[in-house]
């Protein structure tokens, strides 16, 4: 009987898990869901940051490719976000969100169902970037509705009908950074699209702020309408500012990347023609590696001798220099001799030649091998004086078995 008990209440679990959950979504159309404790029948929080959810495709381990799941510290909460492509139209969904109670560990499921209807996505988008929210302020629909009532009534009035925000993600998510500060906003980027032609004052703005699409951002920028966002609480970034749509100049379709989904081709034979063909693998050009490596050894090679070369010349003239400077000096070709005088019996000091005729012996004196005729003669004046000559430079030679110099 209790086990009976157990199904039924089961039942009537899953029961009222699926009962009023039912949600749409629109192709081409921003989807927003907030994911709370209510949800859960949880009533109430006790500590900061107590729950926690984990969304998926029912039997899957992850959400759709266009769905984005971001938990909100500010909000204590959880969002579901995207925009559905024209593929998911006409699809029923099955969301399973489990939460997780950090209190107390209790863990609920939850399963939400969701249509995606069929809708013609906007032609015309107006792209920006607000620079004082962050992604959650936008999941707010009373500031949704704000910002589509400054382009219903007063940039886009043409637009009332069909206005929509067709997409928002964080700027951070996009690529952009994050501020140094803390406490300053990330930033979000929003479109808004709609099917009626662009007005004259969004041409005008757009004209205005052209010369700013070089650069990344420029928060000191003002407009003539910046008035009109500033009072219900947007600073846009107006280097961001763009308006995509049929009428649109090339510039623009280039940097929103729409301009090749844009450009359909008339027929079929000239989409073949600009099909890309493949080439056979015996058609494709060898490379020759024998001539890459010999110009890669072969110029070096060449730079690497002559700097040899001249390295060796500049040595070979550096030590030649040495040289010359390090050998013992010349003999002096001048020699300081004393003679006496007979009459006055003194000294007489002068300086004689060695390279005077008169003051050499002739060559077989000078080579005499006689320690007696070491000596040469010399005249000065009235005397004669001996005087022995400096010897000559050692030659080095060899010696033979029996000590004969060779």
């Amino acid at each position: 009987m209790k086990f009976l008990n157990l199904i039924v209440v089961a039942l009537a679990l899953i029961c009222s898990e699926v009962k009023g959950l039912k949600l749409q979504a629109n192709v081409g159309e921003l989807f927003t869901y907030k994911i709370e404790p209510q949800l859960f029948n949880w009533t109430h929080q006790v500590i900061s940051q107590q729950f926690r959810y984990r969304p998926s495709l029912k039997n899957y381990p992850d959400l759709p490719s266009w769905m984005r799941y971001m938990y909100s510290h500010e909000y204590h909460a959880g969002f579901l976000y995207g925009t559905p492509p024209a593929s998911a139209a006409g699809k029923d969904l099955s969301l399973d969100v489990v939460a997780l109670n950090r209190q107390n560990y209790e863990t609920r499921r939850v399963v939400v169902t969701m249509f995606v209807a069929h809708k013609f996505p906007t032609p015309n988008v107006v792209q920006m970037k607000i620079n004082n929210l962050n992604w959650v302020h936008l999941m707010d629909p009373g500031r949704r509705e704000n910002l589509r009532n400054i382009f219903r009534n007063d940039l886009w009035p043409n637009s009332k009908e069909d206005l929509s925000v067709v997409f928002m993600e964080s700027a951070v998510n996009m690529g952009g950074r994050l501020p140094l500060r803390p406490q300053q906003r990330e930033g979000v980027i929003v479109h808004v699209g709609s099917f009626a032609q662009f007005s004259p004052r969004l041409q005008e703005l757009q004209e205005e702020v052209r010369p700013l699409y070089k650069l990344p951002s420029c928060t000191y920028k003002r407009t003539s309408v910046q008035k009109i966002f500033e009072n219900v609480g947007f600073k846009l970034d107006w280097c961001a500012f763009r308006m995509v749509g049929m009428e649109s100049p090339t510039e623009i379709l280039f940097h929103s990347g729409k301009q090749n989904e844009q450009q359909v081709p008339e027929d079929l034979n000239q989409r073949q023609e600009d099909r890309w063909m493949g080439i056979a693998r015996e058609d494709v050009p060898e490379r020759n590696y024998i001539d890459e490596f010999a110009f890669a050894f072969a110029i070096p090679g060449m730079i690497f001798a002559i700097l040899i070369g001249m390295l060796s010349a500049v040595l070979c003239f550096q030590h030649e220099k040495f040289s010359s400077n390090s050998d013992y000096p010349m003999a002096s070709t001048v020699q300081m001799v004393q003679c006496s005088d007979s009459k006055s019996n003194q000294p007489i000091t002068t300086l004689k030649s060695l390279k005077d005729p008169n003051f050499l012996l002739d060559n077989t004196s000078m080579r005499s091998q006689s320690p007696n005729n070491s000596f040469y003669q010399l005249d000065c004046g009235n005397s004669s004086i001996y005087a022995r000559p400096k010897p000559p430079p050692y030659k080095g030679g060899t010696l033979g078995r029996n000590g004969v110099d060779i």
